[in-house]
């Protein structure tokens, strides 16, 4: 297959370019387009056939559920059995916006999109590239984020390239994504909304709007006994092709347990890499140490995480450690990927 390339910008969205992307996805092609959160792999949510080829595309394991992306609050209802009170106060803040929720799904949503379930995640992107193509395309796009499975996930067109080209009908490059992680997934189904996956949408902002909310106990552990419940739940997500171990612990022991490591893989012929903060960035001696910025400046980090992990194959680098990233407020959405690029390997020093 040959992928063809369309660039665009937000500013002025040429029509005739995204209604051309829109027929792709209409006739049962895949389009990767960017989003808020991270680039998105789109096909037709109504159309089990599009579904299975954004797991044929991706290497995705056909339980893992798709997000059915939507540009119009008209065209939610027919997606669900009911819409909670609790969502649509949700709904009125956070949409459009980096914020998924759960339903219990409708007949209208094959269970090739829901990976089986009996539930559906939705969401409404902010990004107007992203809503033109929705709209285009018919209203309802599902797109997990357009990476090989297991792969970090791509914030700009050229990641794209790296792992999709030749295996989707078309890129769209809208330039570098704002946010670098992807949607807070909270289900609506439980009777104390949950938290199913961290993001910029934080517990405290959600707790803004409907008082109490609970968080599943498996976002930062390692749980793969039971199906997931919402995308990137229980595979391996997010990973370099390299080992990487996350270190916690007090900043100086966190820098000589590190510079331990390297020193002796680096003796073995091994290339290490470290993945830091601007206030530490100095203390580390490996073969290729990497910020993702100031660790105040928490919306940097998350842009930066997938990039930096990418970059780190890019430079063949095949042990890695990170700090940990447990102490900011948005700390948990990043940690959370990184827990699970690391295949939750932690050492506490």
């Amino acid at each position: 297959m040959k992928t063809e390339y369309l660039k665009l910008s937000e500013e002025s969205i040429d029509e005739e370019a995204i209604a051309r992307a829109g027929r792709i996805l209409q006739e049962g092609g895949l389009v990767a387009f960017p989003t808020e959160t991270v680039y998105g792999l789109g096909g037709d949510a109504l159309n089990p056939a599009s579904s299975r080829k954004i797991y044929a595309a991706k290497g995705r394991p056909s339980d893992n559920p798709l997000i059915v992306h939507i540009c119009r609050m008209k065209d939610l209802p027919p997606l669900v059995e009911e819409i909670p009170d609790a969502a649509l106060k949700l709904a009125k803040v956070f949409w459009p916006g980096p914020l998924t929720m759960i339903f219990k799904k409708s007949d209208l949503v094959p269970l090739e999109t829901t990976g089986g379930l009996s539930t559906v995640a939705v969401r409404f992107p902010s990004n107007r590239i992203a809503a033109a193509l929705i709209d285009k395309a018919g209203g309802f796009v599902a797109a997990p984020s357009a990476n090989r499975s297991g792969r970090p996930s791509t914030t700009n067109a050229d990641h794209c390239r790296e792992d999709l080209d030749g295996r989707v009908d078309m890129i769209i490059d809208g330039g570098p994504v704002q946010i670098g992680l992807e949607s807070t997934i909270i289900d609506m189904t439980e009777e104390t909304p949950m938290i199913l996956r961290p993001g910029k949408i934080s517990r405290k902002m959600l707790e803004e709007v409907l008082g109490t909310v609970e968080v599943d106990r498996t976002i930062l552990s390692s749980d793969d006994a039971a199906a997931p419940r919402a995308p990137g739940m229980k595979y391996r997500h997010y990973a370099p092709r390299g080992y990487l171990t996350i270190v916690d612990g007090e900043r100086e022991a966190v820098a000589a347990y590190i510079n331990r490591e390297c020193e002796g893989l680096r003796a073995k012929g091994m290339k290490t890499g470290v993945l830091c903060t601007d206030e530490t960035f100095s203390s580390y001696h490996a073969d290729s140490v990497k910020s993702t910025g100031s660790r105040q400046d928490e919306d940097a980090a998350g842009r930066a995480l997938f990039r930096l992990l990418r970059e780190f194959d890019t430079e063949d680098v095949q042990v890695m450690f990170s700090e940990s990233f447990e102490g900011a407020s948005d700390g948990q959405a990043i940690m959370n990927r990184l827990m699970k690029a690391a295949g939750h390997r932690m050492v506490r020093v």
